[in-house]
């Protein structure tokens, strides 16, 4: 093997394989911050947008509305519509959103196991390199 060449396990080598840009696509929106806390918001039940906004502090309407929209057409979140007056608008998981909303979880308690060392090593570096 030539200089630069890296050796990568199987798991890893199939993630870089032909379809890594559209791979790239997904993770970009699954690392997004707004995704992961509403996947993991409606982990528990459908919500209405407005529960939502309450719920998730931080995030605009706008940003909201273009969150759900992604997940949506990703097919992770359902939007149902109540023929009420006004129309009621619920958000729920799909049983696709259902199967990510397990590894989000799981990273969302690994950060939470973390944030202790993960602060000391930022001070550590701050401190190595005069920030």
């Amino acid at each position: 093997m030539g200089p630069g060449h890296t050796y990568m396990t199987a798991e890893a080598d199939d993630l870089f394989h032909e379809d890594c840009p559209k791979v790239s696509r997904v993770l970009a929106r699954l690392g997004d911050k707004w995704t992961v806390l509403i996947v993991v918001l409606l982990r528990e039940r459908a919500f209405r947008f407005n529960e939502i906004k309450r719920a998730v502090r931080g995030i605009s309407q706008q940003m909201l509305t273009r969150t759900l929209r992604n997940l949506e057409r990703d097919g992770l979140v359902s939007r149902t519509i109540y023929p009420t007056s006004p129309p009621q608008v619920e958000y729920a998981l799909t049983e696709l959103g259902r199967s990510l909303s397990r590894p989000v979880l799981a990273l969302g308690e690994w950060a939470k196991a973390n944030l202790h060392a993960i602060d000391e090593a930022q001070a550590r570096f701050d401190r190595e390199n005069g920030k």
